[in-house]
């Protein structure tokens, strides 16, 4: 069974390593600690496995009533399983008990995966960022969905 709960600072270092491991432009480990400790705007949320493991993770600012998802990452081990989906799930959740209307999130246009688990909770496309990705300047496709529906 998996556990979703808020992220603690002491998550920082697993939650880090997941992050290496799944993004080619990773955020650093000082930002995973910044947005733990001084953005009042920032929730994460961690998966812990069977035995307290953490194996996944997902962010997400809370500003006024809307939610902008940062990140969303699963170990290469548990992908498939669902938990990307508990993750998103927990967020919109939370998200809906803060009265927040409206969550929204970027996705490489690539990521046929991720686009489609969007899509089946809800999210619809909304717009392209062109070269937003630095690594290679892949466009980012801009998706959102309302809550209160």
């Amino acid at each position: 069974m998996v556990l979703y709960r808020k992220m603690t600072p002491e998550d920082v270092e697993a939650v880090h390593e997941i992050e290496l491991a799944s993004f080619p432009t990773p955020w650093t480990l000082d930002s995973f600690h910044y947005e733990m400790r001084e953005n009042n705007f920032a929730y994460y949320i961690v998966a812990e496995d069977d035995d307290g493991k953490i194996i996944g993770f997902c962010g997400m600012w809370l500003v006024i009533d809307s939610a902008q998802i940062t990140n969303v990452a699963v170990v290469e081990t548990a992908r498939g399983l669902g938990i990307g989906e508990g993750l998103m799930k927990e967020a919109m959740h939370i998200a809906r008990t803060r009265n927040v209307d409206v969550m929204s999130l970027e996705v490489r246009v690539s990521n046929f995966v991720a686009q489609n688990l969007y899509r089946k909770l809800g999210f619809l496309d909304g717009g392209i960022r062109k070269g937003y990705y630095t690594d290679n300047q892949e466009d980012a496709l801009v998706m959102w969905v309302n809550l209160n529906e």
